[in-house]
């Protein structure tokens, strides 16, 4: 299937690692071109070498903190000046630390809305309201599954996901009209870099050992294991791509039916 995404402008934040690098990779092998954004330098440089089989003039790399507005706005400028209009956005940028409920304190709260909700809203309102100027546009917002499923261990990041997902559907029916869509992933355990932070924290609250927590965590998923960055990236080009033409407003779990709920 054509998912008509070859020449289209990527922007990707959190795009050096992770589910965001393992989006890159996926929209780089459609045709796209792709602007990775985040916050570490040598990240970005790390990632710029993953990606070296694909053609340098398709690739654009920022670096910047999303939690400061001004920084976003440059970024997407940069982005724009490098590759053309941004035509997809996607959000997989910033995580709240993991912290067991008894050890937070008001500024993990405040933290964790930095990192996580903020650092979406700086890159979508400046973004959101260019693709509305267009006439058209996509964003992509992956938003853990905390935010619909409390854990003890993840109640400032939770929280954030879940004004994050209010947002995406909010902005969805919001800019229906000037032809923009906005969706949102909300993946389960995924194997990232950002996965052994929470099996840390895990381990703590239950007094075990990091093993026994991964054994556990696989266990609670009906599928036996855990997601792949690249499976989550290929939801991402669907909601992306012409294919996904009249969905918006979704926020599409993606746990292996670990939570099985109906929304």
């Amino acid at each position: 299937m054509d998912l008509h995404l070859r020449d289209q402008h990527i922007l990707i934040t959190g795009g050096s690692k992770g589910i965001g690098l393992a989006c890159a990779e996926a929209f780089l092998a459609e045709g796209a071109r792709v602007t990775l954004v985040s916050r570490d330098a040598d990240n970005l440089a790390r990632a710029r070498a993953r990606l070296a089989g694909h053609s340098a003039h398709h690739i654009h790399t920022h670096a910047a903190d999303l939690r400061d507005a001004n920084a976003a706005q440059a970024a997407l400028d940069a982005a724009e000046a490098a590759l053309g209009p941004v035509d997809v956005l996607v959000n997989s940028a910033g995580a709240a630390k993991r912290t067991p409920a008894p050890e937070l304190t008001p500024q993990a709260w405040a933290d964790a809305m930095q990192a996580k909700y903020f650092s979406y809203i700086h890159m979508i309102d400046p973004t959101i309201k260019r693709m509305a100027a267009r006439g058209q546009g996509c964003i992509v917002n992956v938003v853990g599954n905390g935010g619909k499923v409390a854990s003890p261990i993840h109640l400032p990041g939770g929280a954030a996901n879940a004004a994050l997902m209010l947002a995406s559907a909010g902005l969805a029916a919001a800019y229906a009209p000037q032809g923009i869509r906005v969706n949102a992933i909300n993946p389960g355990a995924t194997r990232t870099e950002r996965l052994q932070e929470g099996l840390a924290a895990d381990a703590r609250a239950q007094g075990i050992g990091t093993d026994e927590a991964m054994q556990r965590a696989v266990a609670r998923i009906p599928l036996g294991r855990m997601a792949e960055p690249e499976e989550i990236a290929r939801a991402v080009l669907f909601l992306a791509s012409d294919a996904a033409s009249y969905v918006t407003g979704v926020c599409m779990t993606m746990d292996g039916a670990a939570v099985p709920i109906v929304v």
